[in-house]
Order: structure tokens, then sequence, then C-alpha cells
């Protein structure tokens, strides 16, 4: 402070000795006492991780399949592989730009503003009512009439996915711990949602071939 502010500053011998004497923070990851402060908020960071990646990756490695679904890209039998690469960019591109991007730049603004917290719980919550607003009438959306309404009601999910739980999911666990424990409780939480994302990948592509073999079965048992 003295090279700083180019003046003369006496230490004051009684408050080095006191600080000199406090205990410092040097729990270990795997203590009791960090299981007592930081236990629930490692719990918090790693599970709301891994259910959001459990949707949101789905979303993202199935677009096409969804895509295809609701007509708004023709099946692969009917495109050449360009045109396919195409097609499928062209649709990412655009709930990119009206939906993904905005999203992160409404967190940016607002993070300070209205919390991590109310964010997040926000960003849930209009996910899920989206998630379902698409999934209970999921046959009324795939006719070609309601294309327009899927297509905004699926953009809606990764607005609110990124202006929500795919930010401060981020951003939390870099904030909440303490600096020398921050990058592996990070890490840990990040591993979590690596965890819900094969599940949601492996979940949905399970599910789709069982209601194509479900097709299959019915088909065949019709003929």
């Amino acid at each position: 402070m003295a090279k700083v502010l180019n003046v003369n500053l006496d230490p004051e011998e009684e408050k080095l000795e006191k600080l000199a004497q406090k205990p410092t923070n040097n729990f270990g990851l795997f203590s009791k006492q960090f299981l007592r402060r930081h236990g629930l908020h490692l719990l918090g960071t790693t599970t709301t991780w891994f259910l959001l990646d459990i949707a949101f990756y789905s979303n993202n490695l199935f677009q096409k399949d969804i895509f295809s679904a609701i007509g708004w890209i023709p099946p692969s039998k009917q495109m050449n592989a360009v045109h396919e690469v195409f097609r499928v960019a062209k649709a990412q591109t655009l709930i990119a730009l009206f939906a993904t991007v905005p999203g992160y730049w409404f967190t940016v603004l607002l993070i300070d503003v209205i919390g991590r917290f109310a964010i997040q719980i926000m960003g849930f919550f209009f996910m899920t009512v989206f998630m379902f607003a698409l999934a209970i009438p999921y046959d009324h959306w795939t006719i070609k009439k309601n294309r327009i309404g899927f297509v905004v009601m699926y953009s809606l999910t990764f607005f609110f996915a990124n202006f929500g739980p795919n930010a401060t999911t981020f951003v939390v666990p870099a904030e909440i711990f303490p600096a020398r424990l921050r990058s592996t409780c990070h890490g840990i939480s990040a591993a979590a949602g690596k965890a819900g994302a094969i599940v949601g990948a492996f979940g949905f592509l399970y599910a789709a071939n069982r209601k194509t073999r479900a097709k299959g079965t019915s088909d065949t048992r019709q003929a």
C-alpha cells in the first residue's frame, strides 16, 4: 500500500499479530467442515447441472429428428447428404439466432439485477412449461399447419435454457466455493452435467427406437 500510494505507512503490529494467529480455512474437500459448510452447495450445483443437461443435450443432439417429425425439413431419404447438412444447419442457425444467443444476452444483462437464483428457477420453470406444452399435445403440433407454433415453442425452451440454468449452473459453482477448492467443485458439477447429457442422449435414443419398434410390430400385425 505504501508503494502504491507513495506514502509512508506504519504497520499496526497488534493487527498483524492477530492476523497471524487467526486460523485459516484449510479444510479439505473430503472433510467434515467442507461437508458442513458447502456440502449442500455441491449437491445443488451437481443436481441442477445434471437435470439441465438431460433435457438440453437431448434437445441439441436430436434436433434433426425433431425437425423431420414436424415437417420443417424433409426426411433424410428425400435429400442427399449436402442438402441435408444445409437444411439442418439452416434450421439450427435460426433457432440459435432468435432463441439461444438472445437468451445468453438476457442473462448477461440481468444476472446482477435479478440474481442467479431467480434466473435459474425461472429458467427451469419455463423450460418445464414449454416442454410439457410440446409433449402432451405432440400429435397436434406435428400436423403441418401447426409447424410454426411448434418451432416457436421449441425455440422458447432454448431461450429459457440460456436465460436460465444453462448459464447459471456454470456461473454459480465458480462463485460459491472457496477459491482453493473452486475448480475442483466446478469440475465435479460439470461432470454431473455430462452424466446428465449421457442419460438424455441414450434415453431419447431408446425412446425413439422403442416407438419405431412398436410401430413396426403394429404394422406387421395389421399385415
